[in-house]
């Protein structure tokens, strides 16, 4: 099978380079849609389900919220984990599954037991919803809103509508967490001794708060061959509107109003929490949140662009300022890489031409090390293996060239023998050459990946972390031995003309003299 395969190379060789061609450009492609992130996500799949309840204790919120969603979620198909928290007017359970399901499946799962759930819940208690699908890497951009002479009511009232409404639309967005500040709302704080002397139960003012504030339909009227839709518009838009809200009738068939029975004020959510920067105070901060199997650094990129455009419409002196980014990490990272890839790059290509002692040689063996890249990367995208640290840091080109340095070094040899006198000759040297070394090039090159595979069968947090790094390995070697076998041939057969020089270099040479005794 594999003279075979050697020999159809060397007979096809513009087929070879042909393909060859296909693989730099379908590498290239790879490259340019592979995420980059800085450290392998290790995130579980997991489902979470947020409540936002009535200002209850945390047994409160664990009796009526958290346990009914428990109970129901138990007993789901390849369940992993359940676990929860209760705190004061929040519940959070997650619902951890096994690696392989697929999140969105899981998350179709655990929305058709939170129907059940619901009806568990008292009403009014809050209605729980699914979270974001990110995980736990997909905070990608940090900022902070500022703006002199804004209160921080304000700035939040801004952040949420304005900002935080136009990130959501970005491209691979899928949440933006909002924090500090002080949310705004409309309070009614009614006064108990204004109740009881207008003989007016409580229940009285929520009902009329709730029926005063809606919008009804009305159907339609034709005239005159049109139609005009009805329609009540009975919306709260100010304080006022909701003073003069009419709640019933007092003593002596007296209209009473919201504003004779209670104080109506713009005041803020009550807060569990604040966020403060630097020491200097209240901050308004939010957290742009990356769907899950995005590319970071990509996400984080259009979020910029987008708050640059954002930035004019934005009321006079509110401005944005980043305290955490992730496309600086991800671009240092890749700095990183890059540097120590181009450095063992040029190290294991010098060490190759005083070895080799071919100029060309070394050269030809030194172009299996971006091509062997190229495939990985190829590899790369269909395994869903994102580069960072870990599957891109740990390639080792002295791995990658093994094979090609058998292969030439063994063509090199054969052909400075002068073995090939007449050039019809030199064919048949290089395919006699490759026959000699095509055992032990595929048994040398097969006992490293064997070594890799091991590290395929953990799992867990130990999976996530080193099966990208030994899958990425195990592309590069299997790519630079199939280039062993196809191109390295062909472009000895194109580039090795004319006199060949065999012999010891002379660092092998100087190696002798030191070694050999005298």
């Amino acid at each position: 099978m594999l003279e075979r395969i050697f020999e159809f190379s060397l007979r096809n060789r513009f087929l070879v380079l042909i393909l060859t061609a296909l693989v730099i450009v379908g590498g290239i492609a790879a490259l340019r849609d592979l995420p980059i992130d800085a450290v392998p996500d290790i995130t579980t799949v997991q489902v979470q389900i947020l409540t936002k309840t009535a200002p209850l204790g945390p047994v409160e919120v664990e009796r009526y919220i958290t346990f009914p969603i428990e109970a129901a979620m138990s007993g789901l198909p390849d369940l992993q984990e359940l676990r929860s928290v209760s705190r004061f007017g929040l519940s959070a359970v997650t619902v951890v599954f096994k690696d392989h399901v697929d999140v969105y499946f899981a998350r179709q799962l655990v929305a058709e037991r939170l129907a059940a759930a619901k009806e568990q819940i008292p009403p009014g208690f809050g209605a729980p919803e699914l979270g974001p699908v990110t995980t736990g890497l997909g905070e990608v951009y940090q900022f902070v809103v500022r703006g002199d002479g804004y209160t921080p009511m304000q700035l939040r009232e801004i952040l949420d509508w304005q900002i935080a409404y136009r990130l959501r639309g970005v491209p691979g967005v899928t949440e933006v967490s909002q924090e500090g500040g002080y949310a705004k709302q409309y309070h009614v704080v009614v006064d108990r001794k204004r109740l009881v002397s207008y003989r007016m139960p409580i229940g009285r003012v929520f009902e009329a708060l709730e029926k005063n504030n809606a919008i009804a339909g009305g159907g339609y009227i034709e005239h005159g061959g049109e139609a005009y839709v009805i329609r009540g518009e009975g919306l709260v838009e100010r304080p006022d509107e909701l003073s003069r809200i009419v709640v019933g009738v007092g003593p002596g068939g007296i209209p009473v109003t919201i504003a004779q029975l209670a104080e109506v004020k713009i005041d803020a959510m009550p807060r569990i929490g604040a966020a403060t920067r630097n020491g200097e105070g209240e901050a308004v901060i939010a957290t742009t949140l990356m769907l899950r199997g995005a590319n970071g650094r990509i996400v984080a990129e259009r979020v910029k662009q987008e708050i640059e455009r954002m930035q004019p419409t934005l009321p006079p002196g509110i401005s944005i300022e980043p305290y955490y980014d992730r496309s600086d990490l991800v671009n240092k990272v890749i700095r990183t890489v890059t540097t120590n890839l181009i450095e063992g790059a040029l190290l294991v290509i010098a060490v190759l031409l005083l070895l080799l002692g071919s100029l060309r040689g070394g050269l030809i063996v030194a172009s299996a090390i971006p091509l062997s890249m190229l495939l990985a990367f190829t590899g790369m995208i269909q395994a869903g293996i994102s580069g960072n640290l870990m599957s891109l840091g740990a390639i080792d080109f002295g791995l990658i060239v093994d094979g090609a340095v058998v292969m030439i070094e063994n063509i090199v040899r054969h052909l400075g023998e002068k073995r090939a006198e007449k050039p019809e000759g030199r064919g048949l040297v290089i395919l006699r050459a490759g026959r000699e070394v095509l055992r032990p090039i595929f048994f040398a090159v097969s006992i490293i990946i064997i070594v890799y595979l091991p590290i395929l069968t953990l799992q867990g947090v130990e999976g996530k972390m080193f099966r990208p790094m030994a899958l990425t390995v195990i592309f590069a070697l299997v790519g630079s031995l199939v280039l062993s076998f196809t191109l390295m041939p062909v472009l000895a057969s194109l580039f090795l003309r004319g006199r060949i020089a065999e012999g010891d270099t002379w660092l092998i040479r100087r190696a002798k003299a030191l070694y050999l005794p005298r």
